[in-house]
């Protein structure tokens, strides 16, 4: 996710980044696309994908915890593997009906399976292993009435409709109004940005950051509409008026790194220097590349260059009508505003691919080693552009970080009603340039690469990361990163 300096929303039109896109020629044109001569996918869910095998996962496997921040939203008793999800959208009654099939691993003995929902959706049927359970829905707790046991695996299917709503945001932050989870716009289309929670307005999920799952995606709404969501387009199917397009995902991924968007669309097929399949996914009607979504390969480009290798198959962006940028997984949302398109956010949701995605943080007090990287990072692009130092740039933001701090809590212990405000983006950013000067340049910049492949498809904590870099640099610095990111004032800077 974005922000503008001093703490301002994003202004531009949402784009979505999607990695694990993969297609290959370049070119414009209006979905359904991709059809293949193989038989159509199944509107619901299959329950057992037939790339995604029991052996295949363990790259799942999660250490759940109860966040410290928000301790009320996801339960460390539930570890989800796969997340098999069949939407269907009706924009002309905004109703959206559901087939899901959940598999996870139980982390302990318990007497029910807790997962976060809603009240605004409906449950028709739920089995777990194919049996019928009973269940309540209450708030955002979906408690089912089954017991489980440590380390063991099960599978729970769940069929459901209604009319999602947001859930109101724990954030200060002008582009939050709407809330966070599924949002259906005038015009009836969908998208959906759930950070740092807000999935279990539209399925069954353990929402916390900790879990990380595998994704299979099969949406259906009426032509000429689309759905696009993380992952691979595997399939497109136009059958009796409605288009179908099955997503794969095949890297864990935690919840609030999942998007799914319905509207009409075009899309742009294009690729970086090195390859990476990139796919634009913009309103029909409008130009194909809006703003600075051109810029994707570019950006992609120019990341290689520091942080090495793209980490995923592919990448993507999807525009919706909406004020925020936000990166997902194996793509990027970016809503229809200017500051939203512009090059600059391309840069900095296109960075959360190797810190935030590839390597997500295990608790929500460490947000800030997603938004400090990739505020970095922004930083040292925008020192080229403009012409200017990098130590330059990181004056201008120095300016006003300390009001920043002030205002909402250190970055590693902020208020958790004033989520993803500046302070968890500039502060830590900062503090990366006070380590570059400490260390040097050759000693910061493998460190910067080596983290997210070290970590790939992993969480981690502050903890974990501290010490990793303390021995990788052989430096103690545990008073500077406290003083960093745990001081209610702004260190001195060199």
């Amino acid at each position: 996710m974005n922000r503008t300096a001093g703490g301002a929303r994003l202004r531009t039109g949402a784009l979505v980044l999607l990695p694990a896109l993969a297609l290959a020629a370049c070119g414009s044109h209006r979905v359904p696309s991709g059809q293949a001569p193989t038989a159509a996918p199944t509107s619901t869910p299959s329950g057992t994908p037939s790339d995604t095998g029991a052996g295949d996962l363990a790259i799942a496997r999660s250490e759940t915890r109860e966040d410290s921040v928000y301790p009320d939203i996801g339960d460390p008793l539930v570890d989800a593997l796969h997340y098999d999800l069949g939407l269907t959208w009706d924009p002309a009654k905004d109703r959206l009906t559901g087939r899901e099939v959940l598999t996870f691993r139980a982390t302990g003995d318990s007497a029910t399976i807790p997962l976060d929902f809603n009240e605004q959706l409906a449950i028709s049927e739920l089995t777990v292993d194919g049996q019928p359970v009973e269940h309540t829905v209450a708030g955002t707790h979906l408690t089912v009435e089954h017991p489980i046991e440590a380390d063991e695996q099960y599978e729970l299917g769940l069929t459901y409709a209604g009319t999602p709503a947001p859930a109101p945001a724990p954030s200060t932050r002008s582009d939050f109004t709407q809330g966070v989870g599924w949002s259906v716009t005038g015009d009836h289309e969908t998208w959906t940005l759930q950070e740092p929670y807000g999935a279990f307005t539209w399925y069954a999920v353990n929402d916390q950051p900790s879990d990380k799952a595998l994704y299979d995606f099969t949406l259906t709404v009426p032509s000429p509409w689309s759905g696009v969501a993380n992952g691979v387009l595997r399939r497109t199917t136009t059958r009796s008026g409605q288009t179908t397009n099955r997503w794969h995902l095949a890297e864990p991924a935690a919840s609030y790194l999942v998007t799914v968007a319905f509207a009409d669309y075009q899309h742009t097929d294009l690729k970086s220097a090195s390859g990476v399949p990139i796919q634009v996914w913009a309103p029909a009607g409008g130009k194909a590349l809006p703003g600075g979504t051109s810029t994707a390969p570019a950006a992609i480009d120019w990341l290689e260059k520091v942080l090495g290798p793209y980490p995923f198959d592919s990448f993507g962006v999807v525009v919706v009508d909406n004020d925020s940028g936000m990166e997902t997984q194996t793509m990027v949302t970016l809503g229809d505003t200017d500051y939203s398109l512009s090059p600059a956010v391309m840069v900095h949701e296109a960075a959360h691919h190797w810190y935030g995605d590839t390597v997500t943080p295990a608790d929500w007090s460490d947000v800030w080693m997603n938004e400090g990287m990739a505020m970095y990072l922004q930083g040292m692009w925008e020192a080229e552009q403009e012409g200017i130092t990098i130590e330059d740039k990181m004056d201008q933001w120095a300016a006003f970080e300390v009001q920043l701090r002030e205002a909402a809590g250190p970055p590693a212990a902020f208020d958790p009603a004033q989520f993803g405000d500046g302070n968890i983006y500039y502060g830590p950013a900062l503090m990366w340039q006070e380590l570059r000067e400490r260390i040097g340049d050759d000693a910061f910049f493998r460190v910067l690469r080596e983290w997210p492949a070290a970590q790939e498809n992993g969480t981690a904590d502050r903890e974990e990361y501290w010490d990793w870099i303390e021995q990788e640099t052989g430096e103690e610095l545990s008073d500077f990163f406290d003083a960093w990111l745990l001081g209610k004032q702004t260190p001195a800077r060199d």
